[in-house]
């Protein structure tokens, strides 16, 4: 496996790039997005409205940062299961987002979307959220924010470790391994 240093915005060409398996380190902007976040989006969505963030070429974590702790940007966050978020996956990726991250399989509806819009699904290693929070240079509630924990946050991240889960040519590592 090759070792890869991407930045947000991502890009097309970027992505192309990239392989199920290739270790990453991905800078730049991120937002976070769990369950109930997802619903919001996909109702506005559904009932027409334009959603109040630009996701075209953007990512979204799937994780519910904890609290800032002291000299930190943010506390916890390591990643949620994914395959929650597959029935409002579709309908963003069509909106132009360019990756998810989280952990865990996703859905052959979801797998068949990442290949159609050319996107990528990139796992975060579940259990070390305190590591991962120390890749976050600041985090920002910016929707929702009476979701709390689950509220939809702006993060500047620098060096986030990640592997590609799903390439934009829809190889799976879970379906290699």
């Amino acid at each position: 496996m090759k070792e890869i240093r991407i930045t947000t915005p991502l890009k097309k060409d970027a992505i192309k790039k990239l392989t199920a398996g290739d270790e990453v380190l991905l800078s730049g902007t991120i937002f976070t997005a769990r369950d109930a976040a997802h619903k919001r989006l996909y109702d506005l969505i559904i009932a027409g409205k334009r959603i109040p963030i630009n996701l075209e070429d953007a990512v979204i974590y799937y994780a519910g940062p904890t609290p800032p702790q002291p000299r930190m940007a943010i506390g916890s966050c390591g990643p949620t299961t994914s395959s929650r978020m597959d029935e409002f996956t579709p309908a963003l990726l069509q909106l132009g987002l360019g990756g998810m991250i989280g952990k865990g399989k996703r859905s052959p509806e979801v797998r068949k979307a990442i290949k159609k819009h050319g996107c990528i699904y990139f796992l975060a290693t579940g259990g070390i959220g305190a590591l991962l929070a120390t890749k976050v240079k600041s985090a920002k509630g910016i929707l929702f924010k009476e979701l709390g924990p689950e509220a939809v946050y702006k993060l500047e991240v620098k060096d986030f470790p990640l592997i590609v889960g799903i390439d934009s040519k829809g190889n799976d590592i879970y379906e290699e391994a």
